[in-house]
C-alpha cells in the first residue's frame, strides 16, 4: 500500500535541483527588504531652513491679501476678493452717499464689504455729485442702484455772490436737495416718516403701530420709545417733528374694563386691576388725580400715563 505514495513523492535529480532553486529564491526575496536599510542614504532636514521657507510663504500670502484689498480702495478700481456674506435685509430711506455711515449702507441692503469700500473712497476725498454716481460703486448691482437712486439726497454746492467793496466774492453753501417738511407725528403716514433721513419703511410702520396702541402722542420724545429706533436717528429727526396732543384718544377710567386698560402700552395688568378694584370699592373717580390714592401708582407712572386717562 505504501508503494503508490513512495512513487508519488520520489523526484528525479533534475526535479530536486529545481525545488531547491525555487526555495532559495523565495528566501532571498523575503530577506531582500531587510537589506534596503543599509543601502539607502538618510538625508537630514535642516529645520531652520524649513521654518524660513514657511515664514516666507506667510509673508507672500499677507502681501497678496494686502494688494487685493488696496485694489478695491476706490470705487472705480478693481475690487478685492469678496467672501460669501449672509443675505442683507433691505430697508429704504433718504440718504446722502457722501455722509452715510457703513451702518446706513448695510440697512439699505448693501453688503458690508461694499459699504467698507465706499467708506474708504469717501475717506480718501472721493465724492458723489449726482444720484447716478452710485452706479460706479464696484460691487453694487444695477438692480440695487436703480432701487436706491430715488432715495439719494445729495448736498449740492450752490454758488452765491455778494458785493465786497468793488469786487464780488464767491461763497459756497450746501443746502439740502430735498427740503424736509415738519412732520405732525399724530397724523403723518408712512410716506411722511420715510422722508426723514434714517427712517425706512419698517421704522415708519413701527412708529405708526406704536402711535395706534398709545392712542396718539402727547410729546415728540415718545417717538424715541419706538422699538428698534436708534437714539442717534431720533436725535437727527427730532427737530423736524411737531405734535398736536388734542387728537389723543383717552381711556375713561370710570367705565373701562381691566382688559381695555391693560391694552395700553403704559398700563400693565396689576395697575389696571388696582384701578378697577379701587373703583369698585370707592365708586367713580372725580378726577384723574384720584388714582394717586392707589398705593401701587407712583408719580412717574402718573405723569407718563395721565394724558391718556379721563373720568368722562
Amino acid at each position: 500500500m505504501w508503494q503508490p505514495l513512495k512513487d508519488y513523492f520520489s523526484f528525479t535529480k533534475k526535479e530536486r535541483k529545481g525545488i531547491i532553486s525555487i526555495v532559495f529564491i523565495i528566501i532571498i526575496v523575503s530577506l531582500l527588504p531587510r537589506f534596503f536599510y543599509y543601502f539607502t542614504k538618510n538625508e537630514t532636514v535642516d529645520s531652520t531652513e524649513f521654518e524660513n521657507e514657511i515664514a516666507q510663504l506667510k509673508i507672500d500670502s499677507s502681501s497678496a491679501n494686502t494688494s487685493s484689498e488696496n485694489q478695491g480702495e476706490y470705487y472705480n478700481d478693481y475690487p478685492p476678493a469678496y467672501k460669501k456674506e449672509a443675505p442683507v435685509k433691505k430697508e429704504l430711506f433718504y440718504f446722502d452717499p457722501n455722509t452715510a455711515s457703513e451702518t446706513d449702507w448695510i440697512r439699505l441692503g448693501i453688503r458690508k464689504r461694499t459699504a467698507q469700500t465706499i467708506q474708504k473712497y469717501i475717506s480718501k476725498g472721493g465724492r458723489f455729485y449726482k444720484p447716478e454716481d452710485i452706479k460706479k460703486i464696484y460691487g453694487l448691482s444695477e438692480t440695487d442702484a436703480a432701487r436706491l437712486i430715488p432715495y439719494v439726497s445729495i448736498l449740492v454746492a450752490k454758488k452765491e455772490f455778494f458785493k465786497n467793496e468793488n469786487s464780488f466774492t464767491e461763497k459756497k453753501s450746501y443746502p439740502n436737495r430735498f427740503a424736509v417738511q415738519p412732520v405732525e407725528i399724530n397724523v403723518a403716514d408712512t410716506t411722511a416718516f420715510i422722508a426723514l433721513r434714517g427712517i425706512g419703511s419698517k421704522l415708519s410702520k413701527r412708529i405708526i403701530a406704536f402711535r395706534e396702541k398709545l392712542g396718539g402722542f402727547y410729546s415728540v420724545d415718545q417717538i424715541a420709545e419706538t422699538y428698534m429706533l436708534p437714539d442717534s436717528t431720533f436725535q437727527n429727526i427730532k427737530k423736524y417733528l411737531i405734535v398736536n396732543s388734542k387728537a389723543i384718544k383717552k381711556i375713561n377710567i370710570n367705565l373701562a374694563t381691566i382688559d381695555e386698560m391693560r391694552a395700553h402700552p403704559y398700563i400693565n395688568y396689576n395697575i389696571a386691576n388696582a384701578i378697577y378694584q379701587y373703583r369698585q370699592q370707592h365708586g367713580s373717580f372725580n378726577s384723574v388725580d384720584d388714582i394717586k390714592k392707589i398705593m401701587t401708582i407712583n408719580d412717574k407712572f402718573f405723569n407718563k400715563t395721565s394724558p391718556y386717562l379721563s373720568v368722562q
